[in-house]
């Protein structure tokens, strides 16, 4: 019996699935924002990528921001870290993901040495005593942080991966899925404990799938989060292989779960959920993260909106495009400018280091529109003040809007 023909949707009908997939479709609400919307978001995108840059807010509170507007951030820590309804792990990079999700990543907790990293594969070979004794600490006294341990540093340059010992067969255990983080310090430190006392007994007692089964429902959780996605979008969500990938979405398109599409302009075979929400228009108005999973795949971005971006936080100061810390600036249903942002705590002021609009766009439009969420951003953040350095195309119509209406903290 020959195949059915795929079906063929337009590009823009592809980006609105995409973003309604998302959850810009819908508005945001209007009262006051609570663990049921964060849960709901939470099992939407089904993965939140943690980052520790902290010069606007630390990434993982911005996906809510963006969907859900100026909601408190205490209420988000309360979610993870005292309800334990979502666990940290390396899914698409450190993510925290919804707890149900859990037996799904056992295969790759139980495959730590080929899916970790050097220095925990090392450590775990050369001195499983040390790491022993490391997880009977835990297990006899308690929550661990990394600089409880008596340990020093490597005397190598570089902060962020120059762990010491004791940091490494920590980070060895929680990638095992022996421990897991109870919580995040002030400082964004790793808090370590015995898996079976953070998450809930349900889910620690869960039986554990074949790993064909756990991947395929990793997939079948990307493609509804993407709405429609490439076979490398669907990978790319929990970091998958390509063999894995491949064989999990050929399964779900034969039991009806996943629907082969064409989408003008892509040039590559595509999978829509069947699901997925078909909105006529998006009326979005979002910041949105780096790292946030609308446009954390740079490909992904480029092909659905046109819309070339780059982290440049590694970029020499001279050789930047557009900022250190740049979001981009989603407005109906297209990214219409990038703003590079800086939380300046001390002064009280939501600092626009930069700003730039895409070609074609409406430019009084744009900044109007972009003024208003920079004030809610600056009221969310706690900060008195937007303010504009004047670089960028746009800084000059941003400017002319924003003095008329000066940010008040709620």
């Amino acid at each position: 019996m020959p195949a059915p023909t795929a079906e063929r949707l337009p590009a823009a009908l592809a980006r609105r699935i995409a973003l309604a997939a998302q959850g810009f479709a819908e508005p945001r609400p209007a009262g006051i924002v609570d663990s049921r919307q964060l849960r709901r978001t939470t099992e939407r995108l089904g993965v939140v990528q943690i980052d520790s840059v902290n010069v606007v807010s630390r990434s993982h509170y911005l996906p809510y921001f963006s969907r859900l507007g100026g909601y408190r951030r205490p209420v988000l820590d309360d979610f993870i870290g005292r309800r334990h309804e979502v666990f940290e792990f390396w899914a698409h990079e450190a993510s925290y993901l919804p707890v149900r999700l859990h037996p799904h990543l056992r295969w790759r907790m139980a495959a730590a040495e080929e899916q970790a990293w050097g220095s925990m594969v090392r450590i775990q070979r050369e001195r499983p005593g040390y790491v022993a004794e490391v997880l009977d600490r835990v297990r006899e006294s308690g929550p661990l942080k990394a600089s409880d341990l008596a340990e020093q540093r490597p005397d190598r340059p570089g902060q962020m991966w120059n762990w010491h010992a004791g940091k490494v067969a920590l980070e060895w255990l929680f990638y095992t899925g022996a421990l897991t983080a109870r919580a995040r310090t002030t400082s964004f430190e790793r808090v370590y404990d015995l898996t079976e006392r953070v998450l809930p007994a349900a889910v620690v007692q869960a039986p554990t799938p074949e790993p064909a089964d756990a991947v395929r429902e990793l997939v079948r959780t990307a493609a509804r989060a993407l709405g429609v996605a490439t076979e490398r979008d669907l990978r790319d969500y929990f970091r998958l292989r390509p063999a894995q990938a491949q064989q999990a979405i050929a399964e779900l398109e034969e039991a009806g779960e996943l629907a082969p599409v064409e989408v003008a302009g892509w040039g590559v075979p595509a999978w829509l959920d069947p699901a997925a929400r078909r909105p006529r228009w998006i009326r979005a108005r979002a910041l949105l993260s780096p790292f946030d999973s609308l446009v954390w795949e740079r490909p992904r971005v480029e092909r659905i909106f046109g819309f070339r971006y780059r982290l440049e936080i590694y970029t020499p100061a001279a050789q930047r495009v557009h900022g250190y810390y740049v979001l981009p600036f989603l407005l109906g249903d297209r990214l219409v400018a990038r703003a590079d942002l800086k939380a300046d705590r001390q002064a009280g002021v939501l600092r626009v280091q930069a700003v730039h609009a895409e070609e074609g766009v409406d430019r009084a439009e744009v900044a109007d529109a972009l003024a208003a969420e920079l004030r809610l951003a600056a009221s969310w953040l706690e900060l008195d003040d937007v303010a504009v350095a004047g670089r960028g195309d746009l800084a000059a119509d941003l400017t002319s809007v924003l003095p008329a209406r000066r940010t008040v903290v709620a």
